[in-house]
């Protein structure tokens, strides 16, 4: 039988597209929401907010201050439905502690957005890309934000 298969490639072909079409490979499901790697999530959000932070104008650094919904798919990668709150931080564009941020606490220097993403990802090369963005601002004005 293996002689055969070589012989005539196109019975092998024939031979999977029929077990495609009856079903007896997996199909993608479609956006669930299922847990996700703290690590891939916790990168993914890290990508998103260093891509908003280059865009804005804002003085100030902004960082994810909640996780409010996440949805995922598997394809060739990952691919991410993620809803989050963003804030403003005390740290200037500037700063060197971009890492320890805090929230800023004075009225008029709070600035807070709830944002939507898709983004695909291929975790294990270290690769991300953003495919769609939009941000509300969570607060007395609806300012409507893109970024890319």
């Amino acid at each position: 039988m293996g002689v055969g298969c070589r012989r005539n490639p196109l019975l092998l072909l024939a031979v999977l597209v029929l077990a495609a079409r009856l079903g007896h490979f997996q199909r993608w499901e479609g956006f669930q929401e299922k847990s996700t790697s703290e690590t891939n999530m916790n990168s993914t959000l890290q990508f998103f907010i260093e891509k908003y932070n280059n865009a804005s104008n804002d003085t100030y650094l902004f960082q994810v201050d909640k996780l409010l919904q996440s949805q995922m798919q598997l394809t060739t990668g990952v691919e991410y439905m993620v809803t989050v709150k963003i804030s403003r931080t005390k740290c200037k564009r500037n700063s060197t502690t971009k890492n320890s941020c805090p929230i800023q606490s004075k009225n008029k220097l709070k600035k807070s957005f709830i944002c939507d993403f898709l983004m695909y990802t291929v975790p294990w090369m270290n690769y991300y890309q953003l495919w769609n963005n939009s941000c509300l601002e969570s607060k007395h004005t609806n300012k409507n934000l893109k970024f890319t």
